[in-house]
């Protein structure tokens, strides 16, 4: 490991504590052997499904983001409730969100979004053999679901349409799995 650039805990406590985001303050000790502070969001991590529908259209998500205050482009995702394994929130959020169930899952990566300030992970899926349902949204959780191919993910995020970070990441990476230059 590169052990002149790491730094050690040296004390840590929480300093808000939300439904599921904490936020930690550490005092760390420096390569060097000073002293500072860090303050980053403890998150419980996230997935993001890829689905491709059989015809090779993408099922996508139009959804209001609060922090922001508009609504944003994006894959189906959802938190990882406490322990439960990445694959089975990615089919449980799929189902949640679109109503859609998918035959066939493949582990694509893990995305750290933000490493900075958060301690989040994103496992995205890509998911084929899409069949309809019915969605079962949380109380609370609007959205609507649309299909786009993905030169027209490309085109939004080119033009700025799609700024959502793990759509524009899946997007890269399921133009390469669909042209067969990457595989999962």
């Amino acid at each position: 490991m590169d052990l002149h650039l790491k730094e050690t805990q040296v004390d840590s406590k929480v300093v808000y504590e939300g439904h599921f985001l904490k936020i930690q303050r550490d005092t760390i000790r420096l390569p060097d052997g000073k002293t500072s502070q860090r303050e980053f969001i403890r998150h419980p991590g996230a997935v993001v499904i890829l689905p491709v529908f059989d015809d090779g259209s993408i099922l996508l998500e139009r959804q209001f983001r609060y922090p922001l205050n508009q609504v944003f482009i994006e894959y189906p995702a959802g938190k990882i409730d406490p322990n439960e394994a990445s694959l089975d929130c990615a089919k449980r959020e799929l189902q949640e969100e679109t109503g859609y169930t998918a035959t066939e899952w493949k582990f694509v990566c893990t995305i750290h979004n933000a490493i900075a300030y958060s301690d989040e992970h994103l496992d995205i899926f890509l998911a084929r053999g899409l069949v309809a349902g019915q969605n079962k949204l949380d109380e609370g959780e609007f959205l609507e679901t649309f299909k786009a191919t993905v030169p027209d993910m490309l085109s939004w995020i080119r033009e700025g349409k799609i700024t959502d970070v793990k759509t524009v990441i899946g997007t890269f990476w399921l133009e390469k799995i669909l042209a067969g230059q990457w595989q999962v």
